[in-house]
């Protein structure tokens, strides 16, 4: 990679974000201001490799709540690279996309995607392309174990560190949010207010 000072840090956030909550958002904000990024892509995906969608999901309404959730925070681009692309998100092509002479990429990953990242489409490309930084999702200290051994691991294989984001983690989950919209919960304090209203306007993850 190049080096320099006039490199410019860009990070990377992809996520399915059905629906993007205040857990995601917190975890950006801590990613930029710890990595001091310049730009941050939030991508959502068009179709995750590891998840299964159902036929009611809307990438672009995807996309939208994600620009609700950042509307006024300087830096963030919200990017529609992936949902343009078409079929399975893979990272190596995304980052292929974005990877310029003068840029430093900076990958976002959660606890799970620490663990399960040697199983990735061309997962060694990837850590030649960007450095990985990771951020717990959650309080487990069961995991903090196999995270830490996880990370060792890439590091004795691959010559490669992960870097970790401090941040009290917001144990929060888009899927705990579908359900409770299903049953008719209140959600105003789980995700960004333009995108509760966004999820009432459009009548989203009633079925």
């Amino acid at each position: 990679m190049t080096t320099g000072m006039d490199m410019l840090r860009v990070g990377i956030y992809g996520g399915t974000f059905a629906p993007i909550h205040n857990g995601h958002v917190a975890a950006a904000k801590a990613f930029m201001e710890q990595m001091k990024l310049d730009y941050l892509f939030v991508i959502p995906t068009y179709m995750a490799p590891h998840k299964e969608m159902t036929e009611s999901d809307n990438p672009l309404y995807r996309l939208r709540m994600c620009e609700l959730a950042f509307e006024g925070v300087d830096g963030v681009v919200i990017s529609d690279v992936e949902l343009k692309r078409g079929g399975k998100s893979y990272t190596y092509d995304t980052l292929k996309e974005l990877q310029r002479p003068d840029t430093r990429l900076f990958l976002l990953c959660g606890t799970d995607m620490v663990l399960t990242f040697d199983t990735w489409y061309r997962f060694e490309d990837i850590l030649k392309m960007c450095y990985p930084v990771y951020v717990r999702r959650e309080n487990d200290p069961l995991l903090t174990g196999r995270v830490v051994s996880k990370i060792g691991e890439y590091y004795e294989k691959y010559g490669v560190m992960f870097r970790r984001i401090v941040t009290d983690p917001i144990e929060l989950s888009s899927t705990e949010i579908r359900r409770a919209v299903r049953e008719g919960k209140d959600i105003s304090d789980l995700v960004p207010k333009g995108v509760e209203q966004f999820i009432r306007e459009n009548r989203l993850y009633l079925e």
